[in-house]
């Protein structure tokens, strides 16, 4: 039986962000990382084409859209899938990221039994667990004993922290799991964001070796191509372990829509958009990360992905007050694991002006 879900996390901050909303110069919120720049027009173009749609749309994913995903971790990430256009599929869509970190477990079949997830972690990992009636052990190295773990979650680069898996961290898990027939899934939403480090997908030959048997790996379009409402997001690896989850995606009608596999075929065709968001979000992390610094706070991690992962050395809670005292209002970093106590994570999803805010009021 899955027991009761948690309080929604951000629920919490409402006092927060009232404080925050008092500053003269209005509310600067960094607290989640939902993107604010305009989606490319490359997918904007091909969605309205391919608005006249009266047909249910393939759990499966169009052709186009899987030639095109495979192409894409194959360029972007040096993976090549086993056969993304074959009766064992090695990739599927997905309607984004979330939900299918929430239904991992379940989609897989797992009612009973443990889920490894990061010590440091986004909150649907728990979610998931909860959902499918399993517990959860917190740990950033595979551990020694493997009895009753059904399945691991790993997220590099990592959300909240930025933390990026080395080759070897990898290797590890990824033998771990095969040794003990326990799937190992990496959630790698964040992959084309590194900034100090480049991040290693665990489908990477490097890390996988010459097949993919036991792992998967998750992407989504949502920050790399600001399409978080188009919820577009991939499923590949294990063919075995992808077509059992389409199966059972298909029996549910979790099914993307028509047009936005369109817009997704158009979108992982292209880099253009891409680089130019990277850069968008490069600018932003230069101007916050340096003014963070002059506060004396300090950044941990934080190598790739969209967030900084800032500590006073106090409760989180204390630097959310501190920071909302200026207008400011970050996520605690106790929102993502007890580790995370005495950190807040600080998102790069703010358009220019208000990133520019921030900074003016951070080094006043």
């Amino acid at each position: 039986m899955a027991g009761r879900l948690p309080d929604f996390p951000w629920d919490s901050l409402e006092a927060a962000r009232a404080r925050a909303a008092q500053h003269p110069g209005g509310l600067v919120d960094l607290s989640i990382g939902t993107p604010v720049d305009p989606t490319p027009d490359v997918l904007r173009t091909a969605l309205a084409a391919a608005g006249d749609s009266p047909g249910y749309p393939m759990a499966l994913g169009t052709r186009e859209l899987r030639t095109a995903a495979a192409g894409w971790l194959q360029r972007r990430l040096g993976v090549t899938l086993a056969d993304p256009l074959g009766a064992d599929p090695s990739v599927v869509p997905t309607i984004g990221s979330k939900e299918l970190v929430a239904l991992m477990p379940t989609l897989l079949g797992l009612h009973e039994g443990t889920m490894v997830i990061p010590e440091v972690a986004y909150p649907t990992y728990e979610v998931g667990a909860v959902l499918a009636g399993l517990a959860v052990r917190r740990t950033d190295t595979p551990p020694d004993d493997a009895a009753g773990i059904v399945l691991v979650w790993l997220n590099s680069p990592g959300n909240p922290h930025g933390r990026v898996l080395s080759d070897g961290e990898l290797r590890a898990w990824a033998a771990w799991g095969r040794a003990h027939g326990v799937p190992v899934v990496a959630d790698e939403c964040y992959a084309t964001l590194g900034w100090e480090v480049q991040p290693r997908s665990l489908l990477h030959p490097a890390v996988a070796g010459d097949d993919h048997t036991g792992l998967l790996a998750v992407h989504s379009l949502s920050k790399q191509s600001t399409a978080a409402g188009y919820r577009a997001g991939l499923l590949s690896g294990d063919p075995l372990l992808v077509r059992r989850i389409w199966e059972v995606r298909r029996h549910l009608g979790l099914l993307v829509p028509g047009p936005v596999q369109a817009a997704m075929t158009a979108a992982l065709d292209d880099d253009a958009h891409v680089d130019a968001q990277r850069e968008r979000y490069r600018r932003r992390r230069e101007r916050l990360a340096a003014a963070v610094r002059a506060t004396g706070a300090r950044i941990d991690h934080s190598e790739a992905g969209l967030y900084l992962w800032v500590t006073r050395d106090e409760d989180c809670w204390t630097t959310v007050d501190w920071l909302a005292g200026l207008g400011i209002v970050p996520a605690p970093g106790s929102f993502y694991g007890p580790a995370g106590a005495r950190h807040v994570r600080m998102a790069l999803t703010a358009g220019d002006e208000r990133i520019d805010a921030a900074v003016a009021r951070l080094t006043a």
